[in-house]
């Protein structure tokens, strides 16, 4: 066990760098995973990690210490824990983990989920959460999407990211030009209720970020552009809602 209480420990430097760059992270090839539930969700599904981070005051007791029972660890002080900034309220167990690489380019006659431009980390990890639930099994975010394996957007997913297929960085228009399944968009402009409307597996479902929406070149692509009824006093969504309506609409009519 090591006990690390300066900020100029080289070790240090490099969990606050991997918490701050996402440029750093895909250099690294690594992410940081907070908590005891995403640190042994990637265990279960992915692999065993060697390198656990956690708090000092951690120790005395309580899950994460039963957790970490027999297990090499690296200790750091409470307030350096806490000067990572990773997540608004650190649970105080870190992980260095390397990132999942997606296994070969997304499947084009697959069900799969396209982000567009959705820049807000708590919405990309529920949106991603969402679509692991559905039974979605990829996922990809264009230029301009939150970073897939960021502390808050994995926060969010709580664990989906090790079940899905991630493909950041994509040609959603790329994609969509040669995808061999249906399109779908939520829109008002030329659409149908999400209730009526007919569609063909496999499916890819487009979410585009709160205010813009989805861009137009995907909007004219799209071979099913649906709206979700609303009766009451509201005009919209939030993403992460629309897509759940969505998503698991599919899911009642596969299972029905």
């Amino acid at each position: 066990m090591k006990l690390i209480q300066s900020r100029d420990n080289a070790f240090f430097k490099q969990l606050r760098k991997l918490a701050e760059s996402g440029r750093e992270r895909r250099k690294a090839g690594q992410t940081l995973l907070d908590g005891v539930h995403l640190v042994e969700s990637y265990e279960k599904i992915i692999a065993p990690l060697d390198t656990l981070v956690v708090a000092e005051s951690a120790l005395a007791g309580g899950e994460i210490a039963d957790y970490l029972a027999g297990r090499e660890v690296v200790v750091l002080a409470d307030a350096l824990m806490r000067e990572l900034g990773l997540v608004d309220t650190p649970s105080g167990l870190l992980a260095l983990a390397p990132i999942p690489a997606a296994d070969g380019p997304p499947g084009l006659a697959a069900d799969a989920i396209l982000l567009d431009g959705v820049q807000d980390p708590g919405n990309v990890g529920t949106l991603l959460r969402t679509a692991a639930a559905a039974g979605v099994r990829q996922a990809l975010l264009s230029p301009g999407c939150a970073a897939a394996w960021s502390p808050k957007v994995l926060r969010a997913g709580q664990g989906a990211h090790f079940v899905l297929a991630i493909h950041e960085e994509a040609d959603l228009e790329a994609f969509a030009a040669t995808y061999r399944g249906t399109l779908a968009v939520t829109t008002l402009e030329d659409s149908l209720s999400l209730y009526a409307a007919e569609w063909q597996s496999p499916l890819a479902w487009v979410f585009g970020a709160e205010g813009q929406g989805v861009r137009r070149a995907l909007l004219d692509r799209a071979g099913l552009k649906i709206r979700i009824p609303m009766p009451g006093a509201v005009e919209s969504l939030n993403v992460g809602a629309a897509a759940a309506v969505c998503l698991f609409e599919a899911v009642r009519r596969r299972l029905g």
